[in-house]
């Protein structure tokens, strides 16, 4: 005697070896023998054979339509035996049997399972849902099939379109479009950015790195509400005329310094700040607007700036025209060049020139400087500047600017064509002449404001350094890396929200007034937070959109061999770039600053990857 029974939803056959009423030893086709519950025995049989039971059952099974069943079955609970012998006429063989109680089990949208071999006919209304719910869920599939097959071509499905950040940045894999692309990159062994990059789907690779920052910290576009600014005051006129120093495409113009000579001999001289918070009170739109954003973001090319350039354009320090500013003018002996005393103030400030890196450089130089030459605009001035900050240097005993360093600057040509641009990477060695005069009149004010601040009980937000630790704290503390006993931003209000906000406190104390930021002002520590968190990414950003530029200038200019400085065993530095990457076909334990030289096997503009090959060890010295 042979049984079919039921395991784990679905059924099975044995031959009978030992009944104990309520279970049973059986043995399967296989020749194993397990123990089955007389609970799960669906029918017993004899014909036809073992081995041949199940599958003419269910060939007898898939002859049997469930409309029609369902339609001539019983309103009531049945069993699977009793609709057996309705639909076939006459008491069902164990093979007829076996193939309707299949057939029920196989479509549990028209029968509803109630015990061991029975069921129940599903209700009209719950049918014609289920199986709309069915017909749906089958065009689904079909349509996810053919999407996966369009994309194993090479082909975008239109339904992508729409949904392409999402598919990049934020997929959701309950969506078929997501469940098509992962089939496809798991056929074609590609990643979903590699994949759609195929299709198509991408501008530019450089997009694709731009949107997703974009889509993360950008959800609304770059764009800018519109801001109306506060009225001020008039404020005074300054005496002086002042100059800036910037980058050739800067136009968030923050700081700018003057020279008078006084009539006792001594020098006057003052560095300027632009003053956006005049006309930006806190809480206004502009002040929400700048809280949001909290710094510009740099990347080769371009920027995202924190301000709209309607609000720039009235503050920033442009040539030939009067700005409001917030002015530290510092008294200098003629003789010493020692700071007498400082005085801060609030005024309007003729903004005479506009000196750029590029053209001021090669007249501005340590070369220039040791030869006395001062023939060119501001070289007077330039030249007391530069031997009053190696005074400032000195007497802090820190270095404003690390002179081994390099800066490196990225100028991207025909930008309006992705495909096309080309990149030009030219290197600045850090700490020359321009950078020490801006970078050690920006510490003199910085830490100066921040005493002030202090001595007269107004918080601020302060930059400390103790124990080779950066932090930012709302109390004034050493910033032992710059040898100053306290340090804030407050030089760049254009380009840093942190600025504004200690600018306001500023403002405020040198009126006289109440502070725009109380001691424990939520606020405050607030912005705090939050700067410190997207300085940060937006810093790696710049970082990894400098690192996709030089890998796009290695393809430019077919570069097959570089060399590059080993900093720690297979971490190397290629020269003449800012590119950082892992060798690890370097040989073992080279020392740091070895000089090798590597081939380029492979360039990944989307993972931003790059795969070399070690070549040789370079004999010269370092």
């Amino acid at each position: 005697m042979n049984i079919l029974y039921e395991e784990d939803g679905s059924f099975k056959v044995g031959s009978i070896m030992e009944d104990n009423t309520t279970s049973l030893q059986v043995e399967s086709l296989s020749g194993k023998r397990s123990k089955v519950k007389a609970a799960n025995v669906m029918l017993r049989f004899t014909q036809p054979a073992l081995a041949e039971f199940i599958s003419q059952a269910e060939a007898l099974s898939e002859s049997i339509e469930a409309s029609f069943l369902w339609e001539c079955g019983p309103a009531d609970e049945f069993g699977f035996e009793q609709i057996a012998a309705e639909y076939f006429g006459h008491t069902p063989s164990s093979l007829e049997a076996a193939a309707a109680l299949m057939r029920l089990h196989s479509a549990p949208i028209y029968f509803h399972k109630k015990g061991k071999g029975r069921y129940r006919a599903a209700p009209p209304e719950v049918l014609k849902a289920a199986l709309a719910g069915a017909e749906k869920k089958r065009l689904q599939l079909a349509l996810q099939a053919r999407m996966t097959e369009q994309l194993i071509r090479f082909e975008l499905p239109a339904e992508f379109t729409e949904h392409l950040a999402y598919l990049l940045y934020k997929p959701d894999r309950n969506t078929i479009e997501v469940k098509a692309l992962e089939a496809a990159c798991a056929a074609t062994h590609l990643s979903v950015v590699h994949l759609l990059h195929r299709c198509g789907a991408l501008p530019s690779t450089q997009d694709y790195h731009l949107q997703k920052f974009l889509f993360e910290h950008f959800p609304k576009g770059t764009g800018f509400p519109p801001v109306t600014l506060s009225t001020w005051e008039e404020l005074p006129l300054a005496t002086a005329s002042a100059f800036s120093i910037d980058d050739a495409t800067t136009t968030e113009i923050d700081d700018a310094f003057s020279v008078e000579k006084l009539a006792n001999g001594n020098w006057r001289i003052g560095v300027h700040i632009a003053a956006p918070t005049l006309g930006m009170p806190r809480d206004s739109d502009g002040d929400k607007l700048c809280a949001q954003r909290l710094s510009t973001v740099y990347m080769p090319g371009a920027k995202i700036t924190m301000l709209p350039d309607s609000v720039v354009e009235a503050f920033t320090l442009c040539a030939d025209r009067v700005c409001p500013a917030l002015s530290m003018y510092n008294e200098v002996d003629a003789e010493t060049l020692a700071i007498l005393g400082h005085e801060s103030r609030v005024e309007r400030i003729h903004i005479a020139a506009n000196l750029r890196h590029d053209t001021l450089e090669p007249l501005f130089n340590e070369e220039t400087l040791a030869a006395g030459k001062l023939d060119y605009p501001y070289a007077h001035e330039l030249t007391l500047l530069w031997n009053l900050v190696q005074k400032l240097e000195a007497v802090r005993g820190k270095p404003s600017d690390n002179s081994t360093q390099m800066d490196y600057n990225f100028h991207i040509e025909n930008s309006s064509d992705s495909e096309n641009e080309r990149v030009s990477i030219t290197t600045r060695r850090r700490g020359s002449p321009i950078d020490k005069v801006v970078s050690e009149l920006m510490i003199l004010v910085n830490s100066e404001w921040g005493k002030h601040l202090a001595e007269h009980g107004f918080v601020g937000i302060y930059r400390t350094q103790q124990n080779g630790k950066v932090k930012m704290s709302t109390v004034a503390a050493p910033h032992q890396g710059l040898g100053v006993a306290q340090y804030m931003w407050s030089s760049s209000p254009l380009r840093r929200y942190v600025d504004m906000v200690n600018q306001r406190q500023i403002v405020a104390m040198l009126r006289d007034g109440e502070p725009v930021y109380p001691k424990n002002d939520p606020a405050l520590y607030a912005t705090m937070r939050d700067f410190d968190t997207m300085y940060g990414i937006y810093n790696e950003f710049q970082r990894g959109m400098e690192r996709y530029w030089c890998l796009r200038w290695l393809q430019q200019e077919n570069i097959e061999l570089v060399e590059a400085i080993v900093l720690r065993e297979n971490l190397v530095k290629v020269n003449n770039i800012p590119l950082i990457l892992r060798a690890p076909s370097l040989p073992e334990a080279l020392p740091a600053n070895t000089r090798v030289q590597l081939a380029i096997v492979s360039i990944d503009l989307l993972d931003l990857a790059v795969q070399t090959r070690f070549v040789a060890t370079i004999e010269d010295a370092v």
